[in-house]
C-alpha cells in the first residue's frame, strides 16, 4: 500500500480515471492556474492543489478553466453529463452551493426522475467545506445537511486518504449525481491507500473507526479524529466506544448505526453542520423511531452554536464541536439514570 495525502489520494483518481474513460472531464475555476501561477502544465492546479498535473496529461479540451460562475460550472456539468461525458465540476468552496443551487437541485438531481429513467446524470461535484481553517463566515461551512436533503444527489463525506480514492472512483464511476465533499483541513493528512487501480468503496456502508460495547459515537469528516481521541481516552477508563465514520450521509448507512445502539443503548452523533435540521438532529430521530427499546439514556448530538462562523482563531476553535465536548456528551449519556 503507497501512503500519500489526502489531496494527492483526489489528484491521483482524477488522473487514473481519466486514463481509463476519456470521457472523464473536469472543470472547475483556476484548476489548471490558480494563485497567480500563468497556467499550463507548470500550474499548481487550483489553490487547493487537487488539480496539478491535470492539464499537462490531458489538455485544454478535458481540463477546462472556467469563468468565476459557480452556475455557469454547474450548467456545463449538466450538459456534459447530459450529452455522455462524466464530467468533475469543482466548486472551490461549497459554500458557493447557493449561487448554482437551481441547477444542481432543480436540475441535474431530477433528470432522471423526469425523463422516467430514460436518460443518467453521471456528475461529480466536488466541494471544499469546513471550518477549522480561519477562513470566516463566508468560506467555512459545513453544508451536508442541505444537500443531504435533497432527492435525487448522493452525498459523500471521505475522512481518510484510503476512503477519498475508493470514495471517488465510485463515485466517477456511477450513472448517478454525486456530491463530493473533501474537508480542506484535512487536505494535508496522510495515510495508506491501497495499490488496486479498480479498488472501490460502495456508498452507503459505513466505517467502524473503533469498536466498543458502552456508547455509539456518529460522525465523519474533521471531527471524526476528535471522536477517535474520545474513545481512545475512555478506553483507558474501560469505556468501549463504536466510533462510527458514515463516510456517506445519502444513502445512509442505518443499519450499522441500528445494530451498534441495539448493543451499546447510548448514542452521540457529533456534527459540524449546525444544530437545526443537521444530520445530528436526523440520526436523532432516526434511532429514537427504530431503536428506542435499546436506548438507556436520550441520544445527544453535539453541534456548534446556530450562528455564521466566526472569523477570529480563539472564536472558531469555541465554535467548533471539541474533544472537551464530545468527552463530556459521552459521559453524559453514559451518566443517565
Amino acid at each position: 500500500m503507497a501512503k500519500m495525502m489526502y489531496r494527492d489520494a483526489v489528484v491521483s483518481t482524477i488522473a487514473e480515471e481519466m486514463e481509463r474513460d476519456e470521457n472523464v472531464v473536469c472543470l472547475g475555476e483556476d484548476i489548471v492556474g490558480g494563485m497567480g501561477t500563468p497556467g499550463g502544465p507548470e500550474a499548481i492546479g487550483g489553490i487547493w492543489s487537487t488539480s496539478t498535473g491535470l492539464f499537462g496529461k490531458f489538455g485544454a479540451d478535458r481540463v477546462i478553466d472556467t469563468p468565476i460562475s459557480e452556475s455557469a460550472i454547474m450548467g456545463a456539468a449538466a450538459g456534459l453529463a447530459l450529452s455522455g461525458k462524466r464530467p468533475i465540476a469543482e466548486l472551490m468552496f461549497a459554500d458557493f452551493i447557493g449561487v448554482s443551487l437551481d441547477q444542481i437541485w432543480n436540475q441535474i438531481a431530477k433528470f432522471r426522475y423526469m425523463f422516467g429513467g430514460k436518460t443518467k446524470c453521471p456528475a461529480v461535484i466536488r466541494m471544499a467545506y469546513g471550518a477549522g481553517y480561519n477562513a470566516a463566515a463566508q468560506h467555512s461551512q459545513a453544508v451536508h445537511q442541505i444537500l443531504t436533503g435533497m432527492p435525487g444527489l448522493k452525498v459523500v463525506l471521505p475522512t481518510t486518504p484510503a476512503d477519498v480514492k475508493g470514495l471517488l472512483r465510485t463515485a466517477i464511476r456511477d450513472d448517478d449525481p454525486v456530491i463530493f465533499l473533501e474537508h480542506k483541513a484535512l487536505y494535508g493528512v496522510s495515510g495508506e491507500v491501497p495499490d488496486d487501480p479498480d479498488f472501490m468503496i460502495p456508498f452507503g456502508h459505513a466505517r467502524l473507526s473503533r469498536a466498543g460495547q458502552d456508547v455509539t459515537i456518529v460522525s465523519t469528516g474533521l471531527l471524526l479524529g476528535f471522536c477517535e481521541a474520545v474513545a481512545d481516552k475512555l478506553a483507558a477508563e474501560g469505556i468501549g466506544c463504536d466510533v462510527i465514520d458514515l463516510r456517506t450521509t445519502s444513502p445512509l448507512d442505518e443499519e450499522t448505526i441500528l445494530d451498534s445502539v441495539e448493543v451499546t443503548g447510548r448514542l452521540v452523533v457529533v456534527d459540524e453542520a449546525p444544530p437545526r435540521c443537521s444530520l445530528g438532529a436526523d440520526i436523532c430521530a432516526l434511532v429514537a423511531e427504530k431503536a428506542f427499546a435499546s436506548l438507556k439514556a436520550p441520544p445527544l448530538s453535539v453541534n456548534p452554536p446556530h450562528t455564521p462562523i466566526p472569523f477570529a482563531r480563539e472564536l472558531e476553535s469555541a465554535y467548533l464541536p471539541s474533544i472537551d465536548k464530545i468527552e463530556a456528551a459521552v459521559r453524559k449519556v453514559l451518566g443517565y439514570r
